[in-house]
């Protein structure tokens, strides 16, 4: 992990149905070279395709923590987001 700033998100309490566009928001706030930790209590690679779909190029995506029970997942934003409506 970079010593830039992260901040952590636990979606273990969001209902999955929202936890994609929760996750994206708290994304596009961060400046580049930011960090966001998504805390998961299942593999978060659904989340990892939503994000190339929605914001390629824009991220580092590295595992923290790889299971069973808890994933914890640093998304980094490598650039601003182009297209915010695009959620």
């Amino acid at each position: 992990m970079s010593d830039r700033v992260s901040t952590t998100l636990d979606v273990r309490p969001i209902i999955p149905m929202a936890r994609h566009t929760q996750i994206l928001r708290a994304f596009d706030a961060l400046p580049p070279g930011d960090a966001l930790v998504i805390i998961n209590d299942y593999h978060p690679q659904p989340l990892y395709v939503f994000f190339r779909l929605r914001r390629p190029d824009q991220f580092t995506w590295s595992y923290l923590d790889d299971g069973p029970d808890v994933w914890r997942v640093e998304i980094r934003k490598t650039h601003p987001a182009a297209d915010r409506a695009n959620i």
